[in-house]
């Protein structure tokens, strides 16, 4: 049976998602057209899914010229460089190596769409090259990256956007003034929920690397490690040593919607993380099924990831806050406040920036306080992911009241019974009995958010970072 809260949440995000206009547009309005030397030349690094939406959306403006794009997979980089050239009349540089496009002094701003464990070197070495940069979400493989992103981005005085467009969205704008205005009242409770089916990507296998590839530049900063699986681009999310799992590659949108919503400007006091890779077996290593609760000490949040199948997708997921006066339910194109019984009481409004033009218009005026989503938030949304994952990867798995008991013996503003009920039926209901299938219980991990260390934990602070590979080395903060 569902209880009241959990009755409650499920109609607060299918409300919320059925508000929805059309998606939000990522690709850039056109702008007034400029003189010739105030154009920008733009490249684009990462041609998978995200960065043809980049590359057109820069080359749709009148004050940009995309003049080169890269992938280590020289058979994308050909192609989309082809097609923006004919498109566009003019002819578009393709690079296998991303060093040449750092090198070009004539390129004035990087795109960086690239696979996670290249985020943070590519976004330093350009901003050490003078190029400003739109960084793809999560900013950062791991915790550390992250602050040395937003150190470069200082050091250099670069504009750094990070691709959390909801940020942009003109009806979360609104809720967030609402919840900042103390409309809401006392909001302990905040939720990132991402619905997202993955089925398995197969068995383990003798993979091969496409002979379109240069494998050592693919790999980069992480190990050359023989590739076990069956699709090679893609798939890499599900592996620790180049993704950050589903958490991180989707419900990083959610959990900065819910720092947007909380304005909160720091990485939470404590973290515990359950879940798992259950309902199939294949050759991935990240959970298909988790949750991660922080505490804040004054509110609580709870990110909830789901990969097996979920009746209700709500367009993957959204963002829920609890507070003294009732709820909002905050999605992409939509967000709505309601009373605490759940009836709809208003939807918000409000003008939706153009993501990619809030980006532009700052590299313009160089005020990095005008764009919408800017490398530090970045940071933290992506820390919020992270944390959950160390706790996850140093856990075991554990009986059912036992993860119940580990969640109760840390106080939270929140019934983690409820969450944990909550997955247990969801599993059950594709199949999935964690009586007979264990989840992997992770401990508490006591963090202090000024330093972005853990309190007596040297395995977990071990994971702050990352051994790289030379010369792919991200920079230490004092070399920045």
């Amino acid at each position: 049976m569902l209880t009241r809260r959990q009755f409650l949440e499920d109609s607060i995000l299918t409300a919320t998602a059925a508000l929805a206009g059309p998606a939000l547009v990522a690709s850039a309005a056109e702008p007034k057209r400029t003189s010739a030397n105030e154009r920008l030349s733009v490249a684009v690094i990462g041609l998978g899914i995200r960065g043809p939406a980049h590359a057109g959306a820069f080359a749709g403006r009148g004050d940009c010229d995309v003049v080169a794009v890269c992938d280590a997979d020289m058979s994308r980089a050909g192609r989309h460089a082809d097609g923006l050239g004919k498109r566009r009349n003019r002819k578009v540089a393709a690079y296998q190596d991303l060093r040449k496009i750092i090198d070009d002094k004539s390129i004035d701003v990087v795109s960086i769409a690239t696979c996670n464990h290249w985020h943070a070197l590519a976004a330093i070495w350009a901003m050490q090259a003078g190029k400003d940069v739109y960084l793809e979400k999560p900013v950062s493989h791991n915790i550390s990256e992250g602050r040395r992103i937003v150190q470069a981005a200082r050091k250099y005085n670069r504009i750094c956007q990070v691709g959390t467009q909801y940020r942009s969205d003109g009806t979360c704008k609104a809720a967030a003034r609402f919840m900042a205005e103390g409309k809401l009242g006392k909001v302990t409770l905040a939720r990132s929920i991402t619905y997202k089916g993955r089925r398995s990507i197969g068995p383990v296998v003798e993979g091969k690397v496409p002979a379109s590839v240069d494998y050592d530049l693919w790999a980069g900063p992480a190990p050359m490690s023989p590739i076990t699986r069956k699709r090679f681009h893609y798939d890499w999310h599900w592996f620790w040593e180049t993704g950050n799992g589903d958490i991180g590659n989707s419900d990083v949108h959610r959990a900065d919607l819910v720092r947007f919503g909380l304005g909160v400007t720091k990485l939470p006091r404590a973290t515990m993380s359950y879940g798992g890779r259950v309902g199939y077996s294949d050759s991935a290593q990240t959970p298909n099924t988790q949750v991660a609760v922080h505490d804040f000490g004054d509110v609580t949040v709870v990110q909830e990831v789901r990969g097996l199948a979920t009746p209700k997708f709500h367009r993957h997921g959204g963002a829920i806050f609890t507070g003294s006066e009732g709820y909002i339910g905050m999605a992409s194109g939509s967000s709505a406040l309601f009373d605490r019984d759940g009836k709809l009481v208003k939807k918000f409004v409000g003008e939706s920036d153009n993501h990619f033009g809030n980006f532009i218009e700052a590299v313009h005026s160089r005020d990095r306080d005008h764009l919408n989503a800017e490398i530090f938030g970045g940071h933290l949304s992506a820390g919020l992911c992270h944390l959950g994952n160390i706790s996850y990867r140093l856990g075991q798995q554990a009986a059912p009241q036992e993860i119940l008991d580990r969640l109760a013996s840390h106080k939270l503003l929140d019934d983690p019974k409820d969450t944990f009920e909550r997955t247990k039926k969801h599993l059950a209901d594709n199949g999935v009995d964690i009586e007979k299938t264990r989840l992997t219980m992770g401990p508490w991990l006591r963090f202090d958010p000024d330093k972005e260390q853990f309190i007596g934990n040297a395995a977990a602070d071990a994971m702050l970072t990352r051994e790289y590979r030379k010369p792919f080395v991200v920079p230490t903060e004092s070399d920045v």
